[in-house]
C-alpha cells in the first residue's frame, strides 16, 4: 500500500456522506505526485446484504439509509472513476489470497467489526453465491432461544457474540465465534481461516487462542483434517487492500496469485 488516508463517518452514515468521504480521500491522495492520472478505478468493500452483480446495497444491517442503494452507479457518477463494489469480507479474503499466493487453497476470512461476516475463497476465486450475497456468516443461528438479532431472527451468532462482548466477557465472545468457525469447517472443509476486523483486533490473541483450540479439539480432525488459523497480518487495512486488489484483478487478472 503506497498511500492511505482516513475519513471518519458517523455510525449511521448516509450514501451522500460516504460519497463525500470517498471524494475527500481521493483528492487527498491525488495531491501526492500524479496519482489521479494513474488511477485505474475505485474498489469499495461495503457491509451487506449486498447485490454485487447489480451494484446494490440492500438493507445493510444497522444502517437506516441503505435500502436498495445503487452505490456502484452513484460512486461512478460522483467520482468519475470505474467502481468495483463488493462485500467487505469478500474484499478482505481477496487481499489474503493475493498475499498468500497460489498455495492459499480454500479459505475463509472471518470479520468481527460492527457485525460478523465471512468471506470465502473457494476453488481459486472469491465465492459470492447464487445471488452474490454470500458471507452473512454472523446470521447463522447458534441458540434457538437466543436474543433477537437485527436480521429479525433469534440466536444468531452475531447477536450472541455481541451480548457477550458488551458484557465484557471477551473470552466467552471468542468461544462463541469459535463455535461458528467449527460449524463452518464442518460444512466447507477449509484449509485456512483468517481472523480480522476492528473489534477482533482489540483482543487478537484471545480470539486466536479460542478458535485454534476449538478447531484442534475436534478429535476427528486430528490425523488428516488440518486447518491453519491465523490473524490477518494486514490489520485494519485488509478491506481497503482487498478492494484495491479487486480492481486490479478485474482489469488485469491475478498473476498466478503471486504474493504481493
Amino acid at each position: 500500500m503506497h498511500h492511505s488516508t482516513v475519513s471518519p463517518l458517523p455510525s449511521d452514515f448516509t450514501p451522500e456522506q460516504l460519497l463525500g468521504a470517498l471524494s475527500v480521500g481521493i483528492d487527498t491522495m491525488a495531491g501526492i505526485g500524479d496519482l489521479r492520472t494513474r488511477l485505474t478505478g475505485l474498489g469499495i468493500g461495503m457491509i451487506g446484504p449486498l447485490d454485487h452483480a447489480n451494484g446494490l446495497v440492500r438493507d445493510a444491517h444497522g444502517l437506516r439509509h441503505w435500502h436498495d442503494v445503487p452505490l456502484r452507479e452513484l460512486a461512478e457518477k460522483h467520482l468519475g472513476l470505474p467502481v468495483h463494489l463488493d462485500k467487505d469480507v469478500t474484499a478482505g479474503i481477496t487481499a489474503e489470497a493475493w498475499r498468500h499466493g497460489a498455495t492459499f487453497g480454500d479459505a475463509a476470512l472471518i470479520m468481527v467489526e460492527s457485525g460478523i461476516g465471512g468471506g470465502f475463497w473457494l476453488g481459486g476465486t472469491a465465492h459470492r453465491g447464487a445471488h452474490t450475497n454470500a458471507g452473512e456468516f454472523g446470521h447463522t443461528v447458534v441458540d434457538l432461544t437466543g436474543p433477537l438479532c437485527v436480521c429479525g431472527r433469534h440466536g444468531c451468532l452475531e447477536i450472541v457474540h455481541r451480548h457477550a462482548a458488551e458484557a465484557g466477557d471477551i473470552a466467552l465472545a471468542a468461544r462463541v465465534l469459535a463455535v461458528g468457525v467449527v460449524n463452518l469447517l464442518q460444512t466447507l472443509d477449509l484449509a485456512h481461516v483468517v481472523l480480522a476486523g476492528a473489534d477482533l483486533l482489540r483482543h487478537p490473541q484471545t480470539y486466536l487462542a479460542a478458535v485454534t483450540e476449538a478447531v484442534q479439539a475436534d478429535a476427528r480432525r486430528a490425523d488428516w483434517l488440518s486447518t491453519r488459523v491465523a490473524v490477518s497480518s494486514l490489520g485494519a487495512d485488509v478491506i481497503a487492500a482487498g478492494a484495491a486488489m479487486q480492481v486490479l484483478d478485474q482489469h488485469y487478472g491475478i498473476p498466478e496469485l503471486a504474493p504481493i
